[in-house]
């Protein structure tokens, strides 16, 4: 899709069910370089984020990211950096929005979720019982 009708803006999760979001950048790049676009992962690391920059990113976000992140990141003019958020999340918090977003990807299933966190069930059940 992206080689028929090549978009000017693109916001491209890292992990898709076919791929990586990084083969869509780099596509875009290929196709149209004035492209403008930015990479989101709940799972973000500096290997990734590297690879991203390398290919052509104009950003590379972690989840969880509000609208206005979005937008800065797409619009900052190329050569300069994107501006920090007004109201970071702290550290608790972005462990909760993980938490959370891996509950519901096992329709809240605790036993799932925790294995899949790489964690004793009765630990995440005790986070949960601590931001309910």
């Amino acid at each position: 899709m992206v080689r028929a009708s090549p978009p000017a803006f693109a916001v491209v999760d890292l992990r898709l069910t076919d791929g990586s979001g990084l083969s869509i950048v780099s596509a875009m790049r290929s196709v149209r370089p004035d492209s403008r676009s930015i990479i989101m992962t709940g799972y973000g690391n500096i290997p990734t984020a590297v690879s991203a920059a390398k290919l052509g990113a104009n950003d590379y976000l972690t989840k969880p990211v509000d609208a206005d992140e979005i937008t800065d990141a797409l619009l900052t003019p190329i050569g300069s950096v994107t501006p920090p958020p007004d109201h970071p999340m702290d550290l608790g918090e972005k462990e909760w929005a993980h938490i959370s977003s891996v509950l519901a990807q096992c329709s809240n299933n605790i036993s799932q979720a925790a294995r899949l966190l790489n964690m004793h069930r009765r630990s995440l059940q005790r986070i949960i019982r601590r931001y309910e």
